[in-house]
């Protein structure tokens, strides 16, 4: 059952690797991902592409909103790693990480550049899971 619908930006390699590392603990099949950029998108006319890539948004199994890294945090503990991202969720570091977040949100291509040597994906340089599937 899927617990977790999380939207993220294909074109970036980051977000495009934490989405497989996702795919690949999620052994449970508690987690869709889907490509902002990708047809599958227009099934989910109540989130809005824009917004969504400038932050990271998903729906949980009860119809409800997370945004950024509370995103993060529920996807990993969905998968028993939550505690790696708790401590960005914790009262006194929350503000500032959601500050952080918002900066790498809004240069992920250029960190993408610094950390994997590529700025943008395409069908050729990033591998995002197959659609079709839990993505």
């Amino acid at each position: 059952m899927i617990k977790l619908t999380v939207f993220y930006d294909g074109t970036c390699p980051l977000c495009v690797k934490e989405m497989n590392a996702l795919a690949r603990y999620d052994k449970k099949q508690q987690i869709k991902t889907v490509d902002l950029y990708s047809d599958e998108f227009a099934n989910y006319p109540q989130i809005d592409q824009q917004k969504a890539d400038r932050v990271l948004h998903a729906i949980d199994d009860e119809q409800q909103l997370l945004l950024g890294l509370d995103v993060t945090h529920r996807a990993w503990q969905l998968v028993g790693k939550g505690w790696m991202y708790a401590p960005l969720r914790w009262k006194w570091i929350k503000p500032l990480a959601d500050r952080c977040y918002l900066y790498f949100a809004n240069n992920r291509y250029e960190i993408s550049m610094w950390l994997t040597g590529s700025a943008r994906c395409n069908k050729d340089s990033c591998s995002a899971p197959p659609t079709g599937r839990k993505q």
